[in-house]
């Protein structure tokens, strides 16, 4: 590696150094920020809440306490100040401006060369004196230390000599004024001066106290600054800590809440939310669990339901189809009983003409008959007329009664599918049940002319040999014959009101068809 490579490599670790550092602190602070939130989350939001104002409050009311035993220090070492310091600095400091002027007048008393000036000055003196030995007791009454006491000692044996050196000045001077001055300068000067220094000392002692009982206020003031800054400090912290769980407490278990709802909504009920509270957000969380539990098995039923309906669905489906495959058969039996009708029909149409033929020749055998009558030569060949017209009639007889025959089967026929096709073939049913009728009718007439042919024949037959009786049998004949135009009548009325009946039967036949077809 080449040297200026070191520096960048340093660079570079140091800066991984850096960012994993950061890394670790982030980690750190993300981790305890759980753990914090995490043990919140045990807890109701009320008791959280209830906790943090406590705390703040409780806080508060340290600071208040400290304040107050604070201020109360000071109030009490500022009274004990004025009581104590400061009156003993206000005493001594009387005191010695006491002294001072007592030495300066005695001075005057000495330097002066009017002997009338001491006794001018003798009642300041003792007044001096008196108000002195005052301070002195109420300063001894307030000592307390030691040093105080040694120097007020010391202060006593000095105002001794002091006073001692000034009532014998006094007097001296009255007496001898040059010995007088020698003894002011000899004594008087140096037992003032140290009357004054112990005075001074004292002072300075009382204001050394004062000082230091300032300094002492001032420390404690700083002190209880310090701790209230310190406990503000700490409230602020506490107070935003408490804050800042509190609300990420209750707003990210919520945060989660509403990303479940808005999953929810968007149809993915597959994750369950995450709950490990215990408080309101975690009952909220529960009951949106249930919630998507009770949605998934109900989308469940929903599926289950659905597949039931796409199987009936399909199972519907066959059944239409084969609904449909029956419903071309119908329609394919319809369409041969269509058929079957028109054929029905043409033959009805044949029989009509036939009985109307029938009924023709029925009058012409009438009218041979009465013919007959007149001419009974003429009977034999008339009843070989008549033999050969009955036995046409017997043959035109047989072919009605198999029409009849055909009818009542048809009719049968027509009966069984107008039920099969139910409610649209009432109609159908009742105009089978007419021709049936008719059928059975025509069947029972031509039943009852072949009978009354095969009478004729007979007589016809033995016409021959019953010539006498000619008139008589011709009689009977034209009876019968009557007899038998009536009846091929009915039966050509009956023909008619087949085919009537018939065409109907064809009409109706035709519209269940096209019913089918739709």
């Amino acid at each position: 590696m080449k040297r200026s490579d070191v520096p960048i490599a340093r660079h570079h670790s140091s800066h991984e150094v850096r960012s994993g550092s950061v890394r670790s602190s982030r980690a750190i602070h993300s981790s305890i920020h759980r753990g914090a939130i995490f043990f919140m989350n045990q807890f109701k939001i009320r008791t959280r809440l209830l906790a943090g104002f406590a705390s703040v409050l409780l806080l508060l009311a340290m600071i208040t306490a400290i304040a107050w035993w604070r201020l109360d220090g000071n109030t009490v070492a500022m009274r004990g100040l004025m009581t104590e310091p400061l009156a003993k600095e206000r005493l001594v400091s009387d005191w010695y401006r006491t002294i001072h002027t007592s030495v300066r007048r005695t001075t005057a008393i000495a330097r002066s060369a009017d002997p009338a000036l001491a006794t001018y000055f003798a009642p300041e003196a003792v007044e001096s004196s008196r108000m002195s030995s005052s301070m002195q007791k109420q300063v001894e009454a307030l000592l307390r230390t030691d040093a105080e006491k040694d120097e007020f000692a010391r202060l006593g044996e000095v105002r001794k000599n002091y006073v001692d050196v000034r009532d014998r000045l006094a007097a001296l001077k009255q007496v001898d004024a040059a010995q007088a001055s020698q003894l002011f300068d000899a004594s008087f000067i140096p037992v003032s001066k140290a009357y004054l220094a112990s005075l001074q000392a004292l002072l300075q002692l009382q204001r050394d106290q004062i000082d230091q009982t300032a300094r002492d206020i001032e420390s404690s003031a700083a002190t209880a600054c310090r701790y209230l800054l310190a406990l503000g400090v700490l409230s602020l912290l506490m107070g935003g800590f408490f804050a800042l769980a509190i609300t990420r407490s209750v707003t990210v278990p919520l945060r989660n809440a509403v990303a479940q709802a808005q999953r929810v909504a968007a149809g993915d009920l597959s994750a369950l939310p995450a709950n490990t509270a215990r408080d309101e957000t975690g009952q909220l969380l529960s009951a949106l669990a249930e919630m998507q539990g009770a949605l998934a098995g109900m989308i469940r039923d929903i599926r289950v339901s659905t597949d039931n309906i796409d199987l009936a669905s399909g199972e519907i489906a066959s059944g239409n189809h084969d609904l449909s495959l029956r419903t071309e058969q119908t329609a394919g039996s319809l369409e041969e009983t269509a058929a079957t009708m028109e054929e029905l029909t043409a033959t009805i149409r044949q029989s009509a003409q036939a009985a109307q033929r029938a009924d023709e020749l029925a009058a012409d055998a009438a009218r041979t008959a009465e013919r007959g009558g007149d001419v009974v030569t003429q009977i034999v060949a008339t009843m070989g007329d008549i033999n050969d017209s009955s036995k046409r009639v017997v043959d035109i007889i047989g072919v009605i009664d198999g029409i009849a025959f055909q009818t009542n089967i048809l009719a049968l026929n027509a009966a069984v599918e107008a039920a099969r096709a139910g409610e649209q073939g009432r109609g159908f049913a009742v105009v089978a049940a007419e021709v049936r009728n008719l059928a059975q009718r025509s069947a029972a007439a031509a039943k009852e002319i072949k009978t009354l042919i095969g009478d004729s024949v007979d007589k016809v037959e033995a016409g021959g040999k019953l010539v006498d009786s000619a008139g008589k049998t011709m009689e009977e004949v034209v009876s019968s014959v009557k007899k038998v135009s009536d009846l091929i009548a009915e039966i050509a009325a009956a023909s008619h009101e087949q085919s009537a009946g018939i065409g109907q039967v064809n009409t109706a036949v035709a519209q269940m068809e096209q019913v089918v077809q739709q």
